[in-house]
């Protein structure tokens, strides 16, 4: 670079104001990206943004300089072993020396404010999910499942069976003389993959569905296959001895014999048929898709390598992620709850839970979401080793299986909040971020405040 490249300045407005700084600085200027918020950071933090792959943090300059805050439609991206992005108004020109415009030094403004943006490593964290969850659930002899309904009846899938949860495709191309089981073939991740309906492989009838149905994406020996069902009602974890095998006297028709096992829940007055997916496919649904030339048919893995499986959920407008080998369970918040003396706002009681008390924390006060009313909203039963608790949210989305490559540490930022978000997964279809729920920190820190609440008398803050 030559000395007076080196010497030139990038003009610009931000809060009303002009404004330069130094040319070698920025890497690029770019169009202000789409963000996605981070609960509790600081006012000027915009949020996170996909910018070229990399997961950067965009900060507003009129808010890191107490300003008023215009359109901010251009992102300045700034030079650094850590991506970092500006919003400003306006970008004008390259200017040899700064006339009528104030000449800062964005680094050091940064620096300040948030007192590192490097990026950190959550292998650790990701690692002790698996590790202390595992034995947990290997000690109390559970089976988790995902439950669902169709024709108005409830069933279950092992959840290890269970690869994502989607909307039913727009695209559905019909596979011509495949039979009633066959809804189709749509394309997911580039891949063709047949659209078996449920409600005919059961005998449960056409019908009509209320709400657009569900397709649970799974492999079914060989095959890669998605499964139309009405509707997904829970992530359930239940002890071994709540599953009764299928009487012999009710395993006699087709629909009957793709049933393992009956699954008794709330002191049997709830059943749910479990379903074997090794018996979903009989030879003629499997004849016809092989028969149609369906590429993916022929593949030989029977899972998916370098993937995580996340529960995705929603608090007011924004989307958050847990791995879901920290989940235990999915259910509805009580109507009444028995409070809990002395406890933080964000505690709204405890619950039982067949035979468990759980603290039940609404997690929209937790990360600054507007709370409304929190009666029949789902809660997401989290445990990690002897810990547990259940996390209040607005609504359970999906499960979704995201690929190692597409989840990157989330920039350290300081504060209490970067321990609870720890990584950021990419959705390559859409552009979008979701944040990931450090589940070990979450639980820690309930636990913390609780207790600190309860000896302490003083009531404690809502922090992430």
């Amino acid at each position: 670079m030559t000395a007076a490249a080196a010497s030139q300045l990038l003009a610009f407005a931000a809060g009303g104001e002009r404004l330069a700084m130094p040319a070698a600085d920025v890497v690029e200027v770019i169009p202000a990206p789409r963000t996605t918020r981070v609960p509790h950071a600081p006012e000027s933090l915009r949020g996170l943004a996909n910018v070229r792959g990399a997961v950067v943090p965009v900060v507003s300059l009129a808010g890191l300089l107490g300003q008023p805050v215009g359109p901010e439609r251009r992102l300045v991206m700034l030079a650094g072993a850590t991506p970092v992005g500006l919003l400003v108004d306006e970008v004008s020109s390259l200017v040899a020396e700064a006339r009528a415009a104030r000449l800062i030094e964005p680094r050091p403004l940064l620096e300040r404010a948030y007192a590192t943006l490097a990026p950190r490593s959550s292998k650790g964290a990701a690692a002790a999910v698996v590790e202390t969850h595992a034995p947990a659930a290997a000690a109390t002899a559970t089976v988790a499942l995902l439950a669902f309904t169709v024709a108005g009846q409830e069933f279950a899938l092992p959840l290890g069976d269970v690869r994502e949860v989607l909307r039913i495709p727009e695209g559905v191309a019909l596979l011509p003389h495949a039979g009633a089981a066959v809804a189709g073939t749509a394309a997911h991740r580039g891949r063709l993959v047949p659209l078996l309906d449920l409600r005919a492989l059961l005998a449960l009838g056409a019908g009509e569905r209320r709400a657009p149905p569900r397709v649970l994406l799974t492999r079914i020996g060989r095959h890669r296959v998605g499964l139309v069902v009405d509707a997904v009602s829970a992530v359930l974890e239940v002890a071994e001895d709540q599953i009764d095998p299928l009487p012999l006297v009710l395993a006699r028709g087709a629909a009957e014999a793709r049933i393992q096992a009956i699954c008794r829940l709330d002191d049997g007055r709830r059943l749910v048929s479990v379903l074997s997916s090794d018996r979903l496919l009989n030879d003629d649904v499997t004849a016809r898709l092989a028969q149609e030339g369906h590429e993916d048919m022929k593949a030989a893995p029977t899972a998916d390598a370098g993937e995580e499986q996340i529960l995705l959920f929603r608090l007011g407008d924004d989307e958050f992620g847990l791995p879901i080998a920290a989940v235990s369970e999915v259910t509805r918040r009580p109507e009444r709850l028995t409070s809990l003396p002395k406890a933080p706002a964000f505690v709204d009681g405890i619950m039982n839970l067949r035979g468990q008390v759980l603290p039940v924390i609404d997690q929209r006060r937790r990360f600054g979401v507007p709370v409304g009313d929190g009666a029949r909203k789902p809660v997401v039963v989290v445990r990690i080793g002897d810990s547990q608790a259940g996390f209040v949210v607005d609504s359970v989305t999906r499960v979704a299986s995201v690929p190692a490559a597409a989840l990157q540490p989330v920039p350290d930022l300081g504060g209490d909040q970067a321990a609870t978000i720890d990584r950021v997964a990419s959705f390559e279809v859409d552009g979008r971020l979701v944040l990931l729920v450090n589940p070990q920190e979450l639980l820690d820190r309930a636990e913390r405040d609780l207790l600190a609440a309860m000896h302490g008398g003083s009531e404690a803050q809502p922090a992430s």
